[in-house]
């Protein structure tokens, strides 16, 4: 990577930590008591609570916890007192999240952090309000019988991959790993199912994959020819900004859900697997798989500095492949993209 970029890395550490040291100092002031030890009872919403109206939020099989919430209807009891509706949309991928979330379609999405910063450099008005996972979703496929047995082998290669995802970040960060220019290889843009059956029918010879497609295309026979853990970024529960300042109250509804269905995912992750199975059409032994080796539901929900080191990796790689005009838009954008004082103050004993 370029002397310039690790010259801008070293020049906004000092700027975002003190942001990101001020945002959590403002958040853990403005934060009451979770449960109140001495009642017993859950802390009540710290926002004045609003009525009516609707709660455009996604789901995704890639967001176990987001599936959990919706079986469960744990935002639909959460809510009733209110009488806010829950309107579910699926995400089909990060880039569809991100979307959506432009589009004001849905108030609340998950994307990978890497799709999150994306969309922030490039002027969507997005920020992250929780962490719903650390997974390893991400990873280079190949048929398994596919000559093809390192990244520099890919060049000049037929690749699919979803742009504005983390497996397309993924392919991008190999690459420069492996000393593969970007424009040595022919990038195939399908969504994440329709690059898994491209990878079937010959149509492209490797394939950018996401899990739980990813674990079932293995359990087909493919191959993961590249994995690499710190490649993948984390799971990024993002809301709009004008969400967040119309509705508060409701999205701290959102975060104590997305910590009460951590919490049952955790306890029962064979039920986890078994909701994931029927609504990504996967086999109980492979969504289990999923759930339990590459999903990572055990993580610190609070989104801050960790994230932000990951994203600094990522950022200029978006400058150099033309996704991002500036690593001054990079910058701006990993300033701001993090709001934690919903996930500061997330308590699950608040949902019924």
């Amino acid at each position: 990577m370029s002397r310039h970029h690790q010259r801008s890395r070293t020049g906004i550490a000092g700027v975002l930590a003190i942001s990101l040291l001020a945002v959590a100092t403002s958040a853990a002031a403005q934060s009451p008591a979770a449960s109140d030890a001495s009642t017993g009872e859950a802390a009540p919403n710290p926002y004045p609570l609003t009525q009516g109206g609707t709660l455009n939020i996604d789901f995704a099989t890639y967001n176990p916890l987001s599936l959990i919430i919706k079986e469960q209807g744990l935002l639909e009891a959460a809510l009733a007192d209110r009488g806010v509706a829950v309107n579910w949309i699926q995400s089909a991928g990060s880039n569809r999240a991100n979307e959506a979330l432009r589009a004001g379609a849905i108030d609340v999405g998950s994307t990978a952090g890497s799709a999150a910063l994306l969309a922030r450099s490039n002027g969507s008005p997005i920020k992250v309000i929780d962490l719903y996972s650390q997974p390893e979703w991400a990873a280079l496929v190949v048929p398994g019988d596919s000559p093809i047995t390192s990244v520099a082998d890919l060049a000049g290669r037929n690749i699919a991959a979803t742009k504005g995802t983390d497996p397309y970040f993924f392919l991008l960060q190999s690459l420069e790993e492996a000393g593969v220019p970007l424009d040595a290889v022919t990038v195939q843009n399908l969504q994440h199912a329709d690059g898994w059956s491209a990878l079937q029918n010959g149509s492209v010879e490797a394939w950018a994959g996401l899990d739980p497609i990813m674990a079932g295309a293995e359990a087909a026979g493919a191959k993961l020819l590249y994995r690499n853990v710190g490649f993948n970024s984390y799971g990024f529960l993002n809301a709009t900004e004008s969400f967040l300042a119309e509705r508060p109250d409701v999205a701290q509804t959102v975060v104590d859900t997305y910590e009460k269905a951590r919490a049952w995912a955790l306890e029962h992750p064979d039920e986890t697997a078994a909701i994931l199975a029927e609504v990504a059409g996967l086999d109980v032994a492979v969504a289990a798989k999923v759930i339990a080796e590459r999903s990572n539901l055990d993580v610190d929900n609070v989104p801050g500095e960790a994230q932000v080191a990951v994203l600094q990796k990522i950022g200029p790689i978006f400058v150099e492949s033309g996704d991002v005009p500036s690593q001054a838009d990079i910058d701006a954008a990993l300033a701001t993209i993090i709001e934690p004082t919903f996930a500061t103050q997330a308590d699950p004993a608040r949902v019924p």
